[in-house]
């Protein structure tokens, strides 16, 4: 498998389910402003949105879309339990947490990063707090998403890691702090952030 990825970007969460699930991709670093990727390649002939993650399977087909990936990595390797098993209810809980993190979580850190006017930037916190308290909740004292570590944990620890780049503060969050610095430990965690250079 080939995973293209741009390093601290969602594709992460993909690097890191791909270790947890014992499978060694070749990385490809994109360039995701310029859209090129390996020797000045073009990359929106690879993903057609011209964003990370992309995942190229052996046969050379192409996977897109962070929580289809996610999903599709879990099901190649069921004995590391990272997903639920398909069709049961648990799985169903899974896809919802990995939805809402996308469109709710993702998705409102996205104009932070695109860039705020200091008029914009209070409405825009005023949603991602909404929405950081909610999953807070949904945590609450467990020390994960579901009864077991899955690829929405996974998911959920790469977005968090944005906070400190945009300067949210996540203090008023004491499970996902909790949360995060525990996956933060994680052996794949660690590997997959640290071939991607975003460890000191």
């Amino acid at each position: 498998m080939k995973l293209f990825y741009s390093p601290g970007a969602c594709s992460l969460a993909a690097h890191i389910a791909l270790r947890e699930a014992g499978i060694s991709p070749e990385l490809v670093k994109v360039d995701i402003r310029e859209k090129r990727y390996g020797e000045n390649l073009d990359y929106w002939q690879i993903h057609p949105q011209g964003y990370v993650p992309a995942l190229q399977l052996k046969n050379g087909d192409i996977l897109t879309e962070g929580p289809t990936i996610l999903q599709y990595i879990a099901d190649q390797a069921p004995a590391a339990n990272l997903a639920p098993a398909n069709g049961s209810m648990a799985r169903y809980k899974l896809q919802s947490h990995l939805n809402f993190i996308a469109t709710e979580i993702h998705k409102n850190f996205t104009p932070f990063f695109i860039g705020l006017t200091d008029q914009e930037r209070p409405r825009a916190e005023q949603r991602l707090h909404y929405r950081l308290a909610q999953i807070e909740k949904a945590l609450g004292e467990q020390p994960y998403l579901l009864t077991n570590y899955s690829i929405a944990d996974i998911y959920l620890f790469v977005v968090l890691g944005w906070a400190h780049l945009v300067n949210i503060d996540l203090t008023p969050y004491p499970a996902l702090l909790a949360f995060k610095a525990r996956l933060a430990e994680r052996p794949a965690v660690q590997a997959s952030m640290s071939a991607e250079g975003l460890l000191g």
